[in-house]
């Protein structure tokens, strides 16, 4: 088992040193540093490097350093493309962000001015619909008992025209 513990470590001494003179050389000609440039460059796979933060970090602050007096930085199409590519997705981000923050800002100002104005809904709506419900059914009852006495009322009347009838017929 510790042998290959070893062998492991070993391997990725090795690989190191790959990527390191990797690097050296690519920073000494004019090619861009890019991690899968240095990964090419040192015949290792890119996720070694995304393992070994001290690696990555060296790449990313070699790629970003200005280029020495008398040279002129390498700027290839791909990068610029790439940069372009970025720059336009996070425009798209930004930009349905902002439609958000002013759709949210919006709202939040339309319901601020109903309310100042006296014109939006009172704070105690539930309590209005609450007691609008119990007049309803307040309503519906009493409508209930006017139906049964106006029905009493027409037989009261009905039975009063027969009584009349009665009498008037026996004289």
């Amino acid at each position: 088992m510790t042998s290959m513990t070893d062998g492991r470590r070993a391997d990725s001494a090795r690989r190191r040193e790959r990527v390191l003179k990797a690097l050296d050389v690519l920073l000494r000609s004019d090619q861009d540093i890019t991690v899968s440039g240095l990964a090419r460059a040192a015949r290792v796979d890119r996720p070694y490097l995304y393992r070994h933060r001290d690696l990555l970090e060296r790449v990313h602050a070699a790629a970003a350093a200005p280029p020495e007096e008398g040279r002129i930085a390498a700027v290839s199409r791909a990068s610029l493309r790439a940069d372009l590519t970025n720059a336009l997705e996070r425009n798209r981000r930004l930009t349905v962000r902002v439609r958000q923050l002013e759709k949210r800002l919006s709202e939040s100002l339309g319901e601020t001015a109903w309310q100042e104005s006296g014109l939006g809904a009172s704070a105690d709506i539930d309590q209005l619909q609450c007691r609008t419900t119990l007049l309803e059914q307040e309503l519906a009852g009493i409508r209930g008992q006017l139906d049964e006495r106006t029905e009493e009322l027409d037989a009261a009347r009905a039975a009063n025209r027969e009584l009349t009838r009665a009498l008037n017929q026996a004289r």
